[in-house]
């Protein structure tokens, strides 16, 4: 489920992004990166200041720990694809320019 999630968010962003920056593909890439990926360094101080007196504070922080691992491996499964079309695209603007 939530890999499908993180999938969901990803493509939801990338069409958002490339509507938003048209010409724009490094902020393409940096914002789908930017929008979907959450780290562990942010969120479990976050969830520890909501629920410090909470003794299932461990347990609220177990999805972020599944989730975080999981962005790595889609992220890095995703980066050459997205890094091949931000160099596609910059050629084509920059012939377009010409």
């Amino acid at each position: 489920l939530q890999f499908f999630m993180l999938c969901v968010v990803m493509v939801l962003a990338w069409t958002c992004l490339r509507v938003l920056f048209r010409n724009e593909p490094k902020l393409q890439a940096m914002g789908l990166f930017g929008c979907t990926h959450k780290t562990v360094a942010m969120g479990v101080p976050l969830i520890n200041a909501i629920y410090e007196s909470n003794p299932m504070v461990g347990l609220y922080t177990l999805p972020l720990l599944i989730w975080h691992p999981m962005q790595l491996v889609v992220g890095s499964f995703v980066a050459p694809y997205v890094a091949a079309y931000v160099q596609r695209r910059e050629e084509e603007i920059s012939s377009t320019l010409q």
